[in-house]
């Protein structure tokens, strides 16, 4: 019989072959925030500005107004905390880029009315429009987080193979673009550099800084 060292020495051996992110990411999700950020490049690397400055918005906005905002869902979002963890780690995403977009579009669920936005358009945490997407599951569930996730990765490879010759950082936010709005609307490096990337990538410095 193996021993329990040569078997689990097995268990990442055949993880790594298959191309899989180690063994231990996997297995727990409480690992130090700084030693897990997915397939798809260190957040805490990649420039940002922040959430776009404007006529309406000179002072909540920056890379300050982010994190303020991002603060603000902290709460809301912590209770979510292992699910994102155990949810990114499954689809190689980086969970705190998973809780910025929670918190920028539905607050942490705050803002929902039965996993719904105002108009009834958008479900769930991450707000998938049900014109372009089927929702599965309940709202605040792993089933549909997962599906949101999983749109996400697609949408992040969906550029990568679109654009081979971009940098990890515009794969990155032409994904969350493709997510935001579909892979059409990601055509040049000018298309990728929004509010929606830059808050996003702002706030999820704040949320890996905290414990995601």
């Amino acid at each position: 019989m193996l021993s329990s060292a040569v078997f689990l020495g097995l268990i990442v051996l055949i993880g790594t072959s298959r191309g899989l992110h180690p063994f231990t990411h996997m297995m727990n999700p409480h690992l130090h925030p700084r030693l897990y950020h997915g397939c798809y490049g260190d957040i805490m690397t990649m420039d940002t500005t922040g959430a776009s400055c404007d006529i309406d918005r000179l002072i909540n906005c920056g890379i300050h107004g982010s994190e303020m905002f991002a603060a603000m869902d902290l709460r809301a979002i912590k209770p979510y905390q292992f699910m994102i963890k155990e949810v990114g780690h499954r689809h190689c995403v980086d969970p705190a880029l998973i809780a910025a977009i929670i918190s920028r579009e539905s607050h942490g669920g705050t803002v929902l009315e039965n996993g719904w936005n105002h108009n009834g358009h958008k479900y769930g945490l991450m707000q998938l429009d049900k014109k372009i997407h089927r929702p599965v599951g309940d709202w605040d569930s792993k089933e549909h987080l997962s599906q949101a996730v999983g749109i996400l990765a697609d949408g992040i490879k969906d550029v990568q193979k679109k654009f081979p010759k971009w940098s990890v950082d515009q794969h990155l936010k032409g994904g969350l673009l493709a997510f935001k709005s579909g892979i059409d609307t990601v055509v040049t490096p000018v298309d990728i550099d929004t509010d929606f990337a830059n808050d996003l990538l702002a706030r999820a410095k704040f949320y890996k800084r905290h414990g995601f």
